[in-house]
């Protein structure tokens, strides 16, 4: 670069009027340390701080995370390191003919990916040179044709991000990224991304995020790299007023006496000791009956049958049937309505599949009061109301799953959502088990609730050539 990040950060001329206030401090020292220029010595201090290293870096570094709790500002340093990725730096030499260089903005979705975006053409727009190259904008693209660059948001999807040639890419938020067509995305996605990462020299990858549950990327990140002298990729943890001195003391205490767990992790930046995994993934494979996809009716078993009620715009509606055999609970059948849907037409085709099933009752939640009841009853099946909330019926499926006491359908989803539950413990010692922030359970809902149905003694079904014998 002909200039650095931070001579372009204090440049009346560049982007010195939005960093020009001295609460920028800290993240003048995280930016010297990623880049590997002279410190001063309050900034080597803040770097041993929040490094956990004792030596200096001496030069930049391709590979970062930068764990801050919220509102630190980190979005702003984010689009700050973008903008003179993308406008400081000549990829030409390195590119072929009709190549571009993509500086890359990833997060859980398009609009949290926004909030850099937008700073980033805010950070432009400031500088009527910078503005003058840029050749084509829409809402998620800011190109530059002359210099062979792209700004572009991205999505937490590891098919999404293949294909590229990457001057950078800035992950915002991976420890939330959550995505039903894979067990591990964060994962998945930097293994995706590496290989676009790969032919520009000096290319740069950042994790940036709050931390959540001790697992994932981010956390296997800061157990390898925190501290390490000579580490090649950087890690830098700081609490939220560490990093933004200006954020609200008063906010941040009471959200400690609400839930001091939680805001350890928001504003801390401490990684959440009472969040674990419900259920390892190797359970859910082992009670999974490989290339078993749906088992059809057969008149010798009782079936029941457990829904999960969704309006039809954001969850799924699904629904799930099985019957208990050899004391063992088996999965007959799994239907997800994906959203958005009409619900009384998909009341109208679960209903014709459990007749199919011969089943003239099914159990569900109380999700929208009275309306789902009434919808079946229309349809000739009795709504009942379940005896157990959602977290009940995953406590009382995981014995069940550790002892193999149930036959799992091949469903991706279905694996995906059981090994994707979080168990929490509340402040009372109390555990709940859920989806994480961002994840669905429709699927696992729905299987839980039927698993539960399988154990219910149940009055015997007698076959007609039976009863016609007595």
């Amino acid at each position: 670069m002909s200039m650095t990040v931070l001579q372009a950060m204090h440049d009346p001329a560049l982007f010195g009027a939005e960093f020009d206030a001295p609460t920028w401090t800290a993240w003048e020292a995280f930016l010297a340390a990623l880049l590997g220029e002279e410190m001063t010595d309050e900034q080597k201090s803040l770097c041993h701080l929040h490094t956990g290293r004792t030596d200096l870096p001496l030069e930049a570094f391709r590979r970062a995370a930068l764990i801050c709790g919220r509102r630190a500002g980190k979005s702003r340093v984010l689009a700050l390191l973008g903008t003179c990725l993308a406008t400081l730096k000549d990829y030409r030499p390195y590119l072929s003919a009709g190549e571009v260089a993509t500086v890359g903005i990833i997060a859980a979705d398009r609009k949290q990916a926004r909030t850099i975006f937008r700073y980033v053409r805010g950070l432009i727009s400031l500088v009527p040179e910078m503005e003058a190259e840029v050749t084509r904008e829409t809402d998620e693209v800011i190109e530059m044709a002359g210099r062979r660059v792209v700004i572009e948001i991205g999505t937490a999807s590891f098919r999404a991000t293949r294909g590229y040639t990457y001057a950078a890419v800035l992950c915002d938020e991976i420890a939330f990224w959550r995505d039903d067509s894979s067990a591990n995305p964060d994962e998945e996605i930097l293994r995706a991304l590496r290989p676009g990462l790969a032919t520009i020299p000096g290319s740069m990858l950042l994790l940036a995020s709050s931390p959540y549950a001790r697992r994932g990327v981010l956390w296997k990140t800061y157990k390898r790299y925190y501290g390490q002298d000579g580490a090649t990729t950087l890690v830098w943890k700081a609490a939220t007023r560490e990093m933004n001195p200006e954020f609200d003391e008063q906010e941040e205490r009471e959200a400690y006496e609400e839930d001091p767990a939680a805001a350890a992790a928001e504003y801390g930046a401490e990684f959440r000791s009472d969040i674990a995994s419900f259920v390892a993934p190797e359970v859910v494979e082992a009670c999974t009956v490989q290339g078993r996809h749906e088992l059809p009716h057969d008149s010798r078993h009782r079936y029941v049958a457990f829904v999960d009620p969704s309006g039809g715009s954001s969850d799924s509606m699904t629904l799930a049937i099985a019957h208990h055999e050899d004391e063992c609970a088996i999965l007959d059948l799994v239907r997800e309505k994906k959203a958005p849907f009409s619900p009384e037409n998909t009341v109208v085709e679960f209903c014709e599949t459990l007749k199919a099933y011969s089943i003239t009752s099914v159990t569900g939640d109380r999700y929208g009061g009275e309306w789902p009841r009434e919808q079946f009853r229309k349809n000739g099946v009795q709504y009942n109301l379940s005896e157990k909330v959602r977290s009940d019926l995953y406590r009382d499926l995981l014995p069940v799953l550790n002892s193999g006491k149930v036959e799992l359908l091949d469903i991706p989803v279905l694996s995906r959502q059981l090994s994707g539950l979080e168990r929490r413990t509340a402040r009372g010692g109390k555990d709940s088990i859920d989806h994480a922030p961002g994840g669905h359970d429709d699927v696992a809902n729905a299987v839980a609730g039927v698993v539960a149905l399988t154990s219910k003694k149940q009055l015997p079904r007698f076959s007609r050539e039976f009863l016609e014998k007595i």
